[in-house]
């Protein structure tokens, strides 16, 4: 079989997804690759030097010696190169969050319903070996049916990650219940076999917005800008973005609809960087301690009792032979997407879930911005959830 063409379209950080994804004389390779900025250029012609790198996206979506495109741009873009790649007709890998507003979720899925080709989004965390372990032990009903799920997320590198570009301002992101937390509501509602419907959250920016130290207008990154020793605690953090206007702490109520209730609460300053997730069904409950290799997940199920610091089951969170990128869910998820590109057929990840994702963080978002207020998280037209469950076919 001869390799995937793969085209690139954006070179930051999630790059190490083009990365993963050339695999030459193994089944994709990255053969063109857009990116406005020089030095990404510079950098991916070093990576791939076989490549062809460009200034220009269209350069790459309509190169015809390219069978797919992996949209790995800013979230603000992801709407208008997506419907356009679509309609140009080449498969799309869209790296999550869909969109950063449900206006253009919805869009981006009409233009893949439109010109029926096959739409992507990297929502790699439906590959992590602790969540595939959560679904297989819900799924075989050890804890009966799900009732209420509880996420915890502490985000150690917060500082690093989400407040020195511009992930820190609402006009890129939403917010963070948007950019980070659809990962965390995606696999909330994959867990609990449902997708929110009602949603009343609380935020606030309590840390990095009194931090001083931001960079100049048009100033770039510190070469320092993320050290995995470093920048602790949050207020020796410099260099930040020159404008921050996104909440650093979330706490997110939702009822899903399936009537699940579900809790999100998210973290910014924490010292400490992994998920909890807690899943109480109507036979007993689930927890992870550690999302990583070296991590557990217990299961209580057999009787009442006070704490028990073990659980009736105990299930090692599995070792992989990959484990840089993101507990080596990244190599799988390509590994799908290449099938998926070239065949059809079924997929772990979803369109439409991730479409919810993105639909409950924005309702979330405007929730907390406004007191509290519970909102309502729009349904997707019929037309468009039936044809994603058709597998994209008509």
């Amino acid at each position: 079989m001869t390799d995937l063409r793969l085209g690139v379209l954006g070179y930051g950080l999630r790059g190490s997804l083009a990365r993963t994804a050339h695999r030459p004389g193994a089944g994709s390779r990255v053969t063109a690759l857009a990116d406005p900025d020089p030095a990404a250029r510079t950098a991916a012609a070093g990576d791939f030097p076989e490549a062809r790198i460009s200034a220009d996206h269209r350069e790459v979506s309509e190169d015809p010696d390219v069978d797919a495109l992996v949209l790995l741009t800013p979230d603000h873009t992801h709407a208008e190169l997506a419907c356009e790649a679509l309609h140009g007709g080449k498969p799309v890998f869209v790296e999550k969050p869909l969109a950063i507003d449900i206006e253009s979720c919805d869009a981006i899925l009409r233009a893949a319903y439109e010109s029926g080709t096959r739409l992507y989004v990297g929502h790699n965390m439906r590959h992590m070996p602790v969540v595939r372990l959560l679904r297989d032990i819900v799924a075989r009903g050890e804890i009966g049916a799900v009732k209420t799920v509880w996420v915890r997320h502490f985000v150690g590198y917060g500082g690093d990650w989400y407040f020195k570009d511009w992930h820190a301002e609402r006009r890129y992101t939403t917010g963070l219940l948007v950019q980070k937390a659809a990962h965390d509501i995606d696999v909330l509602h994959w867990l609990a076999g449902g997708c929110t419907r009602q949603v009343q959250a609380l935020g606030d920016l309590m840390v990095y917005g009194d931090n001083p130290h931001r960079r100049a207008p048009g100033e770039p990154k510190a070469d320092d800008w993320y050290t995995v020793d470093g920048h602790w605690p949050p207020d020796t953090q410099r260099a930040l973005n020159p404008v921050i206007d996104i909440e650093d702490v979330s706490l997110v109520n939702m009822r899903l609809d399936n009537g699940v209730l579900a809790a999100y609460q998210q973290c910014h300053f924490t010292p400490d960087y992994w998920r909890n997730y807690t899943v109480i069904g109507d036979a007993g409950r689930l927890e992870n301690f550690g999302d990583g290799p070296g991590g557990v997940v217990r299961v209580w199920n057999t009787r009442r009792s006070l704490h028990r610091a073990t659980g009736d089951a105990e299930y090692a969170v599995p070792d992989v032979p990959d484990d840089d990128e993101h507990g080596g869910a990244d190599p799988l998820l390509i590994t799908e997407f290449v099938r998926f590109a070239r065949d059809g057929g079924a997929t772990d990840t979803s369109p439409v879930a991730a479409r919810m994702a993105v639909a409950a963080g924005v309702r979330a978002t405007q929730s907390l911005r406004d007191g509290g207020t519970p909102r309502e998280v729009p349904e997707l037209a019929p037309e468009l959830v039936a044809y994603f469950a058709r597998g994209q076919v008509r």
